[in-house]
């Protein structure tokens, strides 16, 4: 048998590191978990996606009690993204987090189905997505969703 090793780079940055640009979508992400709705398990999610023609769409989880149905923030930003703006790019996400205690102090990485959102949303428009998940001590930039999501499924 055959052993591989997958490895990943990504950089990790002080949010005043970040461009100006990029510091506006993670505050967008910041304020959606302001507003995202988590009754059961109080952690609120909030993302944010710039796309090509600089538009910035949030979102948020929503929570339900038949936890199936609940919607993370990544997907409810990329989702809205492809709804609103189909032949518009997303080229850009952050994503933030909050518990009871506030802003949680190390990113918070996506889960698997938003990662395979991700995925596919790089396949749509046939590149990488920027992305930054926000901390309070930093953030960590990635450069494509390959990164978190190596073995990633895809038809293409």
């Amino acid at each position: 048998m055959e052993v591989k090793t997958i490895s990943t780079t990504f950089h990790v940055a002080n949010i005043e590191e970040l461009s100006e640009e990029d510091r506006m979508l993670v505050e967008k992400a910041i304020s959606q978990t302001e507003i995202s709705y988590a009754p059961y398990s109080h952690f609120h999610v909030g993302a944010a996606v710039r796309l090509d023609n600089g538009v910035v769409l949030g979102g948020c989880n929503q929570e339900n009690a038949a936890f199936g149905v609940s919607m993370c923030a990544e997907r409810s930003a990329l989702f809205a993204a492809g709804a609103n703006y189909p032949d518009v790019a997303v080229n850009s996400v952050a994503i933030a987090a909050r518990d009871a205690s506030g802003l949680l102090a190390e990113p918070v990485s996506p889960c698997g189905v938003c990662r395979q959102a991700m995925v596919e949303t790089e396949s749509r428009y046939g590149k990488p997505l920027h992305i930054l998940l926000y901390g309070t001590r930093h953030t960590f930039v990635i450069n494509g969703i390959s990164s978190l999501m190596p073995l990633a499924f895809s038809t293409f």
